[in-house]
């Protein structure tokens, strides 16, 4: 590949652009999967292990938060009306952000992190207050 002219290599990028979707599909199917049991033997030599443990379960408390968002979108039902929908969905996305930032609040470690974590929860709440006062004065049409 690497002695072909220019031209042939974008067409191998293209072609393995299709395949991109596949291979973060599998990527995100790993991550998800619990990791192998170990031996005694095999931990003692791992002292990082309860740590790595404890990582993990911070990023599944993260990726489960996304997920709950997720679901929440997913369960609704269209209106028939864009501006509806819209808020609607912004505002359970707007939590959605605000939840995983209170997690980073409760166990991240970051300062910089922990001070956009602030940041956010403030600028989502704003927005979320001014979702549901829309809602309220928009019933949701009939269909």
């Amino acid at each position: 590949m690497f002695n072909q002219p220019k031209k042939a290599h974008g067409a191998g990028i293209r072609a393995v652009r299709h395949l991109l979707p596949l291979l973060l599909g599998a990527s995100m199917l790993a991550i998800s999967l619990p990791a192998p049991a170990q031996s005694t033997a095999t931990q003692s030599n791992q002292p990082s292990m309860k740590s790595e443990t404890a990582k993990n379960g911070i990023s599944m408390d993260m990726r489960g938060s996304m997920m709950e968002m997720r679901k929440s979108m997913n369960a609704m039902k269209p209106s028939g009306d864009i501006d509806y929908d819209f808020a609607a969905m912004m505002r359970v996305h707007h939590q959605g952000a605000v939840d995983m930032a209170e997690l980073e609040l409760k166990k991240g470690q970051d300062p910089e992190m922990k001070q956009m974590a602030k940041e956010i929860i403030a600028d989502q709440k704003k927005e979320i207050a001014k979702f549901d006062e829309w809602l309220a004065a928009h019933p949701k049409p009939s269909k």
